[in-house]
């Protein structure tokens, strides 16, 4: 095979980065694309119910597989996904977002074709994507097509951004030299500036030597930008406290002797609050600063000696380094900071979450017992994905075991987010291990929002576990603001039919609104293994909610009120 038509070059490329499900729809536009897909061995199209899910469900796959992509049409399929691959760009989540574009031919004679806006602009919707991508490309020209499809495949998995790329109706079946393929792309990051990397590196050893209480604070690009065994390893040598932000969840082993909890400024445990905030350097891996990671931006650092590792620049104190990419920095400083520490006395970590005390089994179910019960159904290697609401929020106050991935969109946070990405996770865990539970928790509202990708779920005969928090609405609005209004309701959904009603045949399905129900079906051995797909009605009062979402609403809705 000597060529090979270039909609098969790039879903060759896909699989050798190990992206394997592709997700999308079909459009006039994409279809012969598509046709591509079914030639390379592996790959699956997994057929979404609509495009902002499918950017959902890319989102997911990314977050547990380093890169995902997603297919749309032209115009209608693209300006769907856009939502989805806006959360992508905020989060820093690699995914590829590949459009069927008009032909050539078509552009240049400025057709009046469908899904345009009628004016002859086919770059009008390719120039909006553009303000929420790494970066983008525009095929035209088949001689240089796979080197474009390459740089937009290193580019997503390098910077853990979304990119665009535009590919013409008539040019995927345009036939390439099947010999590119030999030569692997190159998804290794360029070193650093030796000079500007060892100035940081020493300026760190020398504050770590002279500070007497010092902190690591894991945050969410500490996972998306692969650093989570640097941080581990930091964490081993030093023997310093080790925190994480609601969005670095899963980034640091709960169970490791030095962790300390989840800090959210004043949202924090008394607690935890008190040991980051007191500390005399703060070590910060992959910051993400947004309001709701932060307890609206309610950090009270005592000290200015501040280190943020990012993953192209890294920040001391009030200095930036532009360039320096954390990965190699925290390396080269794991080489040396051993021989700065050998002095330091560790000092005691906030205690771990005690166990909810015994209550009678008929005890209905609160939100603050829930969430601490959550921790001891949790196995290791669970993915567990938090919608935002009560969800995202409580899943703070639940202890994970070790090499458990937390998905929570913490930062863009749109609300129904969490059930195409409990899909792409899913599709990502199946493709990693069968064994690999992922864990949907999902309030009744935000699941009305997306509950269509379910059918996909079932159509692929993927085993999640979708706990829904019936709370009779959205909760974390009436928090905030209007507890009585009409707009905080919705209508109210045989949420157990859901499942048979998108055509499931094995399945199983539960509701539980008391602490004995809970812990009868947490417990069961066969409820433990991800057999089948499962759907568990969680039910809890309307303004039930957890403690720090509690004092999240009271904070929000202050600010919201002083800026009126």
């Amino acid at each position: 095979m000597s060529e090979i038509t270039l909609g098969r070059y790039l879903f060759e490329r896909l699989n050798q980065v190990e992206v394997q499900t592709i997700f999308g729809l079909p459009g006039d536009f994409n279809l012969s694309l598509l046709d591509k897909i079914y030639e390379v061995p592996g790959m699956r199209w997994a057929g979404n119910a609509n495009e902002l899910n499918a950017a959902y469900a890319a989102d997911g796959y990314a977050r547990i597989k380093g890169m995902s992509c997603i297919i749309t049409t032209f115009g209608v399929g693209e300006l769907s996904a856009l939502n989805g691959i806006a959360g992508s760009y905020a989060e820093h989540v690699g995914v590829l977002h590949v459009v069927g574009v008009p032909s050539v031919s078509s552009q240049a004679k400025q057709l009046l074709l469908h899904h345009t806006l009628g004016n002859g602009d086919f770059t009008v919707f390719h120039r909006m994507s553009a303000n929420i991508s790494e970066t983008t490309a525009w095929v035209t020209d088949i001689a240089t097509a796979p080197a474009e499809i390459d740089r937009c495949i290193r580019t997503t998995y390098v910077t853990q951004r979304p990119v665009y790329l535009g590919l013409p109706a008539n040019l995927v079946d345009l036939m390439v030299p099947a010999s590119l393929l030999d030569t692997p792309i190159d998804l290794s990051l360029k070193p650093n500036d030796p000079e500007a990397e060892a100035e940081v590196v020493n300026t760190v050893l020398e504050l770590i030597k002279d500070a007497k209480n010092p902190v690591i604070l894991a945050d969410a690009c500490a996972s998306r930008h692969n650093v989570k065994s640097e941080t581990k390893q930091l964490i081993d040598i030093t023997q310093f406290p080790a925190f994480v932000t609601p969005l670095g969840k899963g980034s640091i082993d709960e169970q490791h002797p030095r962790f300390g909890g989840v800090y959210v400024g004043t949202l924090s445990n008394d607690d935890v609050k008190e040991a980051v905030e007191s500390a005399d350097l703060i070590l910060s891996v992959g910051a993400l600063l947004s309001d709701f990671n932060t307890g609206s931006f309610s950090y009270s650092y005592k000290t200015k000696n501040i280190v943020e590792f990012h993953s192209d620049y890294i920040k001391i104190r009030n200095a930036t380094f532009p360039g320096v990419q954390m990965k190699f920095a925290l390396q080269k400083l794991l080489s040396q900071v051993g021989e700065v520490v050998k002095d330091y006395k560790p000092v005691a970590v906030p205690a771990k979450p005690t166990p909810n005390p015994a209550c009678d089994p008929s005890t209905p179910l609160k939100q603050e017992w829930v969430w601490n019960q959550v921790g001891r159904f949790l196995q290791e290697g669970d993915v567990v994905i938090t919608e935002t609401g009560t969800s995202a929020f409580g899943i703070n106050q639940t202890h994970f075991p070790n090499n458990t991935y937390g998905i929570s969109q913490v930062l863009w946070g749109s609300i129904g987010f969490t059930t195409g990405a409990c899909l792409g996770a899913a599709c990502a865990a199946e493709e990693l291990d069968k064994n690999k539970r992922v864990i949907l928790f999902i309030g009744d509202g935000s699941l009305q929002l997306t509950v269509q990708e379910i059918s996909t779920m079932i159509r692929w005969g993927l085993k999640p576990y979708l706990f829904v928090l019936n709370n009779d609405g959205y909760t974390i609005e009436r928090l905030i603001h209007g507890e009585n209004a009409q707009y905080n309701e919705i209508q109210p959904w045989k949420n157990l039919d859901l499942l048979p009603t998108f055509g499931a045949k094995d399945y199983e399905t539960y509701r539980v609104a008391t602490t004995g129900e809970w812990d009868k079906l947490a417990q069961d051995e066969a409820f433990n293994k991800n057999s089948r797909i499962r759907m568990v009605e969680v039910m809890l009062p309307v303004m039930d909610a957890p403690s720090n979402l509690v004092k999240q609403a009271q904070l929000t809705a202050s600010i919201n009120a002083k800026q009126e």
